[in-house]
């Protein structure tokens, strides 16, 4: 059972707090030695402390403050980490504090954070880094003794990135079943890459009895090319399980009868809030068993269906199932053939989705009557939508009007995505009226929608002076020479805000616009330029028009 390798993909943006970055984590490590070291209201009650001193506790605690923190985000994840971020500077600052008081009068003793804080112990085992390889019996002896370590307090592990074969999983097996009562986190994704299909499953059989009985809250099986045979391997894992929050499935060649199995085998997923199922095989009447199991699924917050195979037929089934999902927060169903009639249906779905903040519905064969009706749904519903992508969707002008309607809405959008579309002038001005007031505003992606220099230029206008913003694309258009170096201009004192241009075509036209072209040559001494500048005042009325109107629908 070779490990198949996933396409491609840009990661979905996400809007995360936690975890801070090592930058982020060296600066504080800084604020806090000058907080240790410089006369300060704390440093002058007891005592400060040299710059060598406050340079090692200032490690010391901000160690231990991201470690405990970190803990509360494994154990209750909150979304974007907020919480704990909040946690990590009340640990920070509680610990400055702890440290200052326990200075001893005599400057001959130095201080330790370990009298201040217990040490913590270790809840992550991670084998998942360096080299990806196989392990056989004598190295897993090895690499997994801390698990067998009394009063270990792992209750998360990762094994992914290593291939086990039978002798490895016969060591690994008992381990686990020791271990089974206090793991909350599985991770099994890609652990049998390269071995043969009968002691894959082999392999798969000894991990599953296990892990039998465990009362998992987060499981990923991905990238291990299951099929029906694996899912069903895995079977007396996953029927044990009756508290499972986020399952994951991805590049598992989930095809209609291993969808039926994952169906048949999860019974119990009322508490499920995080569902992936990506670069499978899937098809319409595996969305079908799919959308069984999002029925069951009250609570679902992140549902992810994107590169399956599903057609028209399955996309409503599974559309239709959504609709019962009252939670949901961000959906992803890129890559699919629904067509414009599963827009209908997924757009009843929408309006009932208060809480969505990330909506990824790229490359689905929409068209224009699908992306106005999923637009009109979405106008009056999820008011902190952050993110909305549909790119790839032969969306043209005609539907503008109505997206742009729903981005005048959205005031917490921070990315944007409507390449590959065929929006273009026309199309793009509107939208960039509907974004001139977004001020959390990051990336906007409009290539490839055969935009001239017009209406690359009011968009680059748009977008220049917020604050939040870093990135447009409007590459792979048919932007004149004149509107390259415009756009240069505009954005010459932040370069890096403009995607690169190199798949730009200045020469290229499309069909209609040199049908255009042809009815309105002659001597009337206008160039392509002066007629969008023309068509430029004309949208601006009509837009404002459209945004004051309330929607018919």
């Amino acid at each position: 059972m070779d490990a198949t390798t996933a396409n491609s993909q840009r990661r979905p943006f996400s809007i995360k707090l936690w975890p801070p970055s090592e930058n982020t984590r060296k600066m504080l490590v800084e604020r806090m030695t000058n907080n240790l070291s410089s006369p300060t209201i704390f440093t002058r009650k007891y005592r400060s402390l040299s710059k060598e001193e406050a340079a090692k506790n200032a490690e010391e605690i901000e160690d231990a403050a991201f470690t405990i923190a970190n803990q509360h985000y494994e154990k209750e994840p909150d979304g974007d980490g907020s919480s704990a971020v909040q946690l990590y500077a009340r640990e920070c600052s509680k610990l400055i504090l702890e440290i200052l008081k326990k200075i001893p009068k005599s400057e001959d003793k130095e201080i330790s954070i370990s009298e201040v804080v217990p040490t913590v112990q270790e809840t992550f085992f991670d084998i998942s880094k360096g080299k990806r390889a196989f392990i056989e019996a004598e190295e897993a002896q090895e690499l997994l003794k801390p698990l067998k370590e009394p009063g270990n307090s792992y209750s998360k592990i990762c094994f992914c990135n290593r291939s086990f074969g039978i002798h490895a999983a016969r060591i690994a097996g008992p381990i686990l079943a020791a271990l089974k009562d206090q793991l909350k986190e599985v991770d099994l994704s890609d652990f049998v890459a390269g071995r043969n299909e009968a002691e894959a499953l082999d392999v798969m059989n000894i991990f599953s009895e296990a892990l039998e009985g465990s009362n998992l809250k987060f499981l990923n099986l991905s990238d291990n090319a299951l099929g029906e045979k694996g899912v069903r391997a895995f079977g007396k894992l996953l029927q044990s399980q009756t508290n499972l929050e986020e399952l994951f499935l991805m590049n598992d060649g989930i095809s209609q009868e291993a969808a039926n199995a994952v169906s048949e085998l999860v019974p119990s997923t009322e508490k499920l809030k995080v569902l992936h199922f990506h670069n499978n095989m899937t098809g319409d009447e595996g969305a079908v068993a799919i959308a069984e199991i999002v029925k069951r699924s009250p609570l679902l917050e992140d549902f992810r269906c994107s590169s399956t195979r599903v057609g028209s037929e399955g996309g409503s089934v599974l559309c239709e199932a959504l609709g019962m999902c009252s939670h949901l927060k961000k959906l992803d169903l890129r890559d699919n053939m629904f067509g414009p009639e599963v827009g209908l249906v997924l757009c009843k779905a929408l309006s009932k989705h208060e809480n969505l903040t990330e909506i990824y519905l790229s490359y689905l064969n929409l068209e224009d009557e699908g992306a106005i009706a999923i637009a009109n749904a979405l106008k009056d519903s999820a008011p902190s939508l952050a993110v909305l992508e549909m790119a790839g969707n032969d969306i043209t002008a005609e539907a503008a009007p109505a997206i742009a309607s729903c981005i005048a809405a959205k005031q917490l959008l921070a990315k944007l995505s409507l390449g590959e579309n065929k929006l273009k002038d026309e199309g793009a001005i509107q939208i960039a009226k509907a974004l001139e007031g977004h001020n959390h505003l990051i990336e906007v992606d409009m290539s490839s929608n055969a935009l001239r220099r017009a209406g690359a230029r009011v968009l680059a206008q748009t977008v220049l002076h917020k604050d939040e913003f870093k990135l447009l694309n409007v590459n792979g258009n048919f932007i004149s020479e004149e509107g390259v170096d415009e756009l240069k201009e505009i954005f010459k004192k932040s370069p890096e805000m403009l995607a690169s241009l190199e798949d730009n075509d200045p020469e290229g036209e499309d069909k209609d616009d040199e049908e255009d072209e042809e009815k309105e040559s002659g001597d009337e001494g206008k160039d392509v330029e002066d007629e969008l500048e023309s068509k430029l005042k004309n949208l601006d009325v009509k837009q404002e028009a459209s945004l004051d109107t309330p929607d018919s629908n």
